[in-house]
């Protein structure tokens, strides 16, 4: 009785560990990995400070990538992000400039709503060109990128718009580079906003809907679902957490110019792919996005530590990732 037992338990362990969706693990033992790698190539790696600076540069990206896991889910695609942070970013110092309220704090919180409010305005766009115009997102997102770019290049004169008050400034400087109970600021940022990307995509009808239209728009649209709305939501989502990032940039640099979130596009992409999240749609990952985020940021870490490859070859690194990385989606896939 005690062996067959034994046997059962065994068979369903088995028929579990089967079940294990690789997509979803693979991301994870690719940041243990990059972690032992890393300890090799720099004594000073895993030092706390190191770390945390690791941690801190990916919250742009690793925050983007929340908004992008929605989009992509949905069967979008969304190319402007960097050039909408840039947008976003020097109309908030602009408006922080004007110094419209005497009180720095209050200076700040009108700030604070400029950035989400242009955030979810510029998103809100991109989803009604997507799904009122019906361009491909492709097409639609490449050309506000270049709209977003051209303004802020118009707006900054070609230069640089730089944080003149120097009260909100001093205000505002913790934001980026402050602790709260020993955790940076930035680090809590991260992890609010993937929860609560984390709950809305898992735990809400909204989320349900997300995945569905990403799978098979025709079958959504038959089941009563609005694909259009749901469309236009992630992309508003999405800027949204462009708002979020612009946030804790600003603190950053005080500044903003037209180069401004260069190629943060990229980055998302990769963060998100790398995450599990299914390029064609219908399977998105947040927590996934969120180490993804951190994968590419370890990688330029440790370029940037050892002498093996130039710190110049960045870019190219991370575009040969989310080209592997696409390679590994569509060999999973067809194994199931």
């Amino acid at each position: 009785m005690t062996e067959t037992t034994a046997k059962d338990g065994l068979k369903r362990f088995n028929l579990s560990a089967s079940r294990i969706d690789m997509a979803a693990v693979a991301p994870f033992v690719a940041l243990v990995v990059l972690l032992v790698a890393g300890t090799f190539v720099n004594d000073n790696f895993l030092s706390v400070n190191n770390l945390v600076n690791v941690i801190t540069r990916a919250a742009f990206t690793a925050i983007i990538g929340v908004g992008a896991t929605f989009v992509i889910s949905a069967g979008g695609l969304d190319l402007s992000v960097g050039s909408m942070t840039a947008f976003v970013a020097s109309l908030m110092i602009m408006f922080l400039n004007t110094g419209i309220f005497a009180d720095p704090f209050t200076m700040l919180i009108a700030g604070v709503v400029v950035a989400i409010g242009l955030g979810a305005v510029c998103g809100l766009g991109n989803g009604l060109i997507v799904t009122v115009g019906r361009i491909e997102p492709f097409i639609a997102t490449l050309g506000t990128m270049g709209v977003l770019r051209g303004l802020t290049t118009w707006l900054s004169q070609g230069g640089s718009i730089t944080l003149q008050n120097s009260d909100v400034e001093t205000l505002y400087h913790p934001v980026y580079f402050g602790e709260i109970l020993g955790i940076p600021v930035p680090v809590i940022f991260i992890l609010a906003t993937a929860a609560i990307g984390a709950f809305l995509l898992y735990r809400t009808p909204y989320g349900r809907h997300v995945v569905a239209v990403g799978s098979n728009e025709d079958v959504a649209r038959y089941s009563g679902i609005a694909v259009g709305r749901v469309r236009t939501v992630t992309y508003i989502i999405q800027g949204l957490c462009v708002g979020i990032a612009v946030l804790l940039y600003v603190p950053r640099l005080s500044a903003s110019n037209a180069t401004t979130g260069l190629l943060w596009e990229l980055q998302a992409i990769t963060a998100v792919v790398v995450g599990g999240t299914a390029l064609r749609g219908g399977v998105g990952r947040i927590w996934g996005t969120i180490c993804g985020a951190f994968i590419l940021e370890i990688v330029g870490n440790i370029m940037l530590l050892s002498n093996f490859i130039s710190e110049y070859l960045i870019g190219a690194v991370q575009g040969a990732i989310i080209i592997v990385a696409m390679l590994v989606q569509r060999s999973l896939m067809r194994r199931t």
